[in-house]
Parts: C-alpha cells; structure tokens; sequence
C-alpha cells in the first residue's frame, strides 16, 4: 500500500488530539463494561426466563445455557419505506443462520424510520433530524436487556443509520456489524425525473404527469437509485469497515444479497466474546475509520447532511470533528465519481462500474485512507479492494476487484479524477459559518454576488416564484429553519424553481441555517449556517436587498453592508409557534430546546450549551 498523504495523516492525528481525554473515557467505559462471558450469566434466573421465554426449544436450550453467542437484532424494517420494506425477512434468515454458526438470534428491539422522500415539504420533515437521535435512544432500549454478545444492525435511509451508529457505539463494549439491503432496480432516470419536475414547477405539466414519473422513478423495494444520504450512508458504512466489502449496492432479494447477509453473520458472531476474535465496535471505530467515511464522501461527492452525522457518530465514540476537518480532507482527495445529482449515472450504475470496492482500491493506492483501520471483515480496509460474488455452494466467495473502471463516465481513477479535490467547502464571514458542495455546481457559479431577498419559509419562496417576482438575480434567504427553531428540515421544494430561474440565466444561490442534503445539485447552496438566526446568528440582521458575496473559491460568505451599519442593524424575530405543534412536533419541544449547533452534529446529546 501507498504512504499515507501527510494531509490525512495531519487531520487524523489533530482529531486524535483534540479528542484524547474524551476519547480516553470513552474506551474506558466500554472496557468495563466488556466481558468475556456472556453478561445474561449474571442476571437473575427470572430476568433470563424472560429473556428466552418465546424461543424455539433448541435456542432455549443454548440461552439456558449461556455457552454460545447470542445475537441481537436492531431492525428499522417496515413495509413503507421501500430501502427497508426488504427487512421483513431478515429476522428469520440471521436466525437460522446464526443456528448454523452454533449462535441464535433474537430481535431485540426495533427503531422508528421515516421517509424524507414522504416527508419532503411538508410539517413531518420538521421531525427528521430529531428522528436521528430517537433512534438512538430506540437502540438503547432493545440492548439495555444485556443479553446479547454482538449485534446486527438493520438499517439504510437518512437519519436511521447515523442514529443507529451512535445507539451502538454507547453499547461499544459489544462487537456490531450493519446489514444492508441494497438500491431497487433501476427506473426512470434521475436526470428525466428532475427534467419533469422543473416542467410542473413552470406550470408545463399537470400533476398527474408528475406522480407518473415520480411513480416510475421510486417503484420497488430498495434504495432510492440517486446518490443521496441514504446511500451516501451506505458508503460510508463500507468505508467505516461496518458493512462487508462491497455489500452496500447489492440489490434486494437476491441470492448474492441473502448469502451476504449469512456471511455477515458469521463474521460478528466471530468478533464476539465467544468468537475467535474479540472486537467491540467502540475500539474498531476511531479517528482512522472516521477519516476514511471523510476521504469516502469527498472522492463519491455524497450527501451533505453526511457531514452532520459524522461529527454526531464520531462524538459517539468519544472523537471530536471540526468541520475544517471535512474541507481539509477534500483538498486532497480528487472527486471519482459522478452518480446523480452529481452526474446522470444511478448506484446500480455506480455499482457496475466497480462500485466502492474500486473507489477504495484508488484512494489506498494513492495513499488517501488508512489501510491499517479496523473492519467487520475481520483484518483491516486493506482487504476491502475485494468483491463479493456468488460461489457454486451458493454462498459468499471472494475475489479481487476491479483495477480498472468499467465507466469513466461514472468512475475514474486517482490519475484521471473528475475533479482534483472533492468539492466539499466550508465558507466563513459576516454571515457565521456554512457547508457547500460545488461538485455538481458548474465551475462559473462557484462566485455569486447578489442581492438578497429574505424569506422565512420554503412555501415563500414558491409562491414569490408562481408570482413571477424573482425573475432576477439574487441570493435567496431562507432563515429560522436551525434546529432549535424548527427541527433543520431538508428544503427540498426550493430545488426546482431554483434551479429553473438558473436555467433562465438569472444568478442565484441559497443561503440557509437549514439543509438541502443529498439533493444538493447544480444551484449554489450555502447552507447548515451557524450560529442558526433562532440563536442571533448574524442571518437575522439580512434585509431584502443587502449585497451577499458567497465565494466557494476564497471560502467566505460575506455581506456587503458597512460596519457601523450592520454592527447596529437588530435582530429580526420570527413566530414559530405554528411549527411547534401538529403532526407530533408538540413532543419535541426538549429536543428543540437542548439540541446542539449544525456544526456539533446537530444532536441532543451535544446539548445546545455545552
């Protein structure tokens, strides 16, 4: 393998600094709370009757016992979210293959998962961040009954996997491996979909036409086909080393998928304390693998809210991440992939062309992760330039992957990069302190300066769109949506007149304490600003036709308004109370109010305050 690139190394052993005392009592939590004999031995004989009571004889018999693992399954399964409807089946399958590896199985609890796609624009999305963290919290519930030696985490879309990450690494102590379901088979393409719906968003198609492509697009269990958080989720996993090698994008009920599943079994049962190998996820996670998730979303141009939930997951583990860490680590890694919005390829697509496997066989060649992290795979990522296929006993055999793109209009290697860095910017200034992503953006809207116009609200914005009033250039405003004021949704109903007017010629950006995600595309999106305008951050003094400078060259994000002028100019105040009540979000009061800044990870365990 490559020498490790000296910015890699500098930004991991800054993260390791930072974090030595935090990370210190955090290892130390979870080796006392480790144990080389099942921990369901020292319950009371009631507790472990309950424990097994509804097994089958045999795994009663094993559980009564206690001399073989015991495998606890978190599931995120219903049959509404298509990437999650493929669960339904899984229980039984880990089960009877935990039996065959000398192990049973038991679900242990199950976590709430929503939908952004459902949610989108509408009052439940105000709960999506927060459902992160409800997850968490879901995860300690099922592993508080301490009658588990390893557990399989079920789970893909946005907020689900980061919120199981952080409910396992409080379990650190025991070993865990994530089981992926893959994407749905490909449809109408990304790129018609969103021709479509910028038609309706001018009024050039009805709504039956649209619900036709959307219906057309989305139309089978699985992932939804587009590079968005949920599958940025799933490459992270796999450069986490918490997925086996080149599992994430395998479709849905299908051999090789279930064999992977089998496999995935086996290798966590043997990572627990009655396995051949001992290793707790809470030690096999640390700043190498957390700057590997970083090179990962840099080099395939993922979901923005992937930063958000990096700085959550790794301050699970006792690691603190700045969001200079992020721009610090795409300055160096070249942008390999164009899957949509970054380009008009889908993840199966991605996947055929070689996939993850081929991403991380080019950035360890080019010195670009650590080779040395720990894995799920049971050596180290290293071993992870492999590929999973099907063997003639109709199980997992292993091969070695592709050494050369099977698409460079999808894929490309370190010496023929699509971009020399991964196109992930932090912009600082009058204006506080946002995230871009100008992998999709074209090079010459990378500088917008324009006036700006303020709005408090997506459905504002639309309707000044409808009414023809932003025929013009400008930096739309879109403050109080920070989750302390309303939860931090995702504003995906800006994206389609946005990027009509761009279309017009007309020069516009975002700028927002709000987020835009996976469905960040070709308009400039300066967004996640912090300090949120709910928290006097300096977004609350802009007014309508202020000058606003957003540069993703320089790195600034700035307002060109005098001093005096804007050191004097009050804070704008906004009603929120009509967000705070209906659809659930009455409930979420306390997490409004203790919830951290977007550049913490936005989480109620940071605490506002700390």
């Amino acid at each position: 393998m490559a020498i490790l690139n000296d910015r890699i190394g500098d930004v991991t052993g800054a993260i390791a600094r930072r974090s030595r005392d935090a990370r210190t009592r955090y290892l130390d939590r979870i080796a006392a709370a480790a144990s080389a004999a099942p921990q369901r031995r020292r319950l009371g004989c009631a507790n472990q009757a309950h424990g097994f009571a509804a097994c089958a004889a045999d795994d009663k018999e094993a559980l009564r016992k206690g001399s073989t693992p015991n495998l606890g399954i978190v599931t995120a399964y219903n049959d509404m979210l298509s990437a999650h409807r493929p669960y339904e089946r899984y229980p039984e399958l880990i089960r009877s293959a935990a039996r065959a590896f000398g192990a049973t199985a038991q679900v242990a609890g199950g976590v709430p998962a929503m939908c952004d796609g459902i949610t989108q624009g509408e009052a439940g999305m105000e709960l999506s961040l927060f459902s992160r963290d409800v997850i968490a919290l879901a995860v300690a519930v099922a592993l508080s009954h301490q009658t588990f030696d390893a557990v399989a985490l079920l789970g893909i879309c946005d907020k689900i996997v980061p919120g199981l990450v952080i409910g396992a690494l409080s379990f650190g102590h025991l070993p865990a491996i994530f089981i992926p379901s893959g994407p749905m088979p490909s449809g109408v393409p990304n790129a018609e979909k969103n021709r479509v719906r910028q038609l309706f968003a001018e009024g050039k198609v009805d709504r039956a036409a649209l619900l036709e492509v959307e219906a057309r697009s989305y139309h089978a269990p699985g992932t939804c086909t587009f590079y968005g958080t949920a599958n940025t989720n799933e490459m992270l996993m796999e450069f986490m080393g918490l997925h086996l090698p080149g599992s994430s994008f395998v479709n849905p009920d299908t051999p090789l998928r279930d064999a992977l599943t089998r496999a995935a079994v086996r290798q966590v049962i043997a990572h627990s304390a009655l396995g051949a190998q001992f290793l707790p996820v809470g030690q096999m996670i640390d700043e190498r693998s957390v700057v590997n998730a970083m090179a990962g979303l840099a080099a395939t141009g993922g979901s923005t809210n992937a930063v958000i939930h990096l700085v959550a997951m790794a301050a699970a583990a006792g690691l603190t991440l700045d969001l200079r860490d992020f721009e610090q680590v795409a300055e160096v890694t070249p942008l390999l992939a164009r899957v949509y919005p970054n380009g008009q390829a889908d993840v199966n697509q991605f996947h055929a062309a070689g996939g993850t496997v081929y991403v991380i066989r080019e950035l360890l060649g080019a010195g670009l992760l650590h080779a040395d992290a720990a894995t799920v795979f049971g050596g180290t990522l290293a071993s992870y330039c492999q590929e999973p296929t099907l063997g003639d006993d109709g199980e997992v055999a292993w091969r070695e992957g592709p050494a050369s793109s099977g698409d460079d209009a999808i894929l490309r290697g370190v010496q023929a990069p699509f971009s020399a860095t991964g196109g992930l910017r932090i912009l600082e200034g009058d204006l506080g302190r946002a995230v871009i992503k100008t992998s999709a953006v074209a090079p010459e809207r990378h500088i917008i300066e324009a006036p700006a116009l303020v709005f408090h609200s997506q459905e504002a914005l639309q309707a000044a769109f409808k009414a023809g009033e932003l025929e013009r250039d400008f930096i739309a405003v879109i403050r109080f949506q920070g989750p302390r004021a309303i939860g931090m949704p995702e504003l995906h109903k800006l994206t389609p007149p946005l990027g009509v007017l761009q279309d017009r010629g007309f020069k516009v950006a975002l700028v927002t304490d709000g987020r835009m995600s996976g469905a960040s595309g070709k308009v400039p999106a300066a967004i996640h600003l912090t300090p949120e305008a709910l928290d006097g951050g300096p977004i609350a003094k802009v007014q309508d036709g202020d000058i606003i400078r957003l540069d993703a060259v320089a790195g600034t994000l700035t307002v060109l308004v005098p001093a005096e002028e804007w050191a004097a100019r009050p804070l704008a105040s906004e009603d929120l109370s009509a967000s705070h009540v209906g659809t659930g979000r009455e409930l979420f009061s306390q997490f409004r109010a203790s919830v951290g800044s977007a550049d913490r990870g936005a989480s109620i365990f940071s605490g506002a305050k700390a």
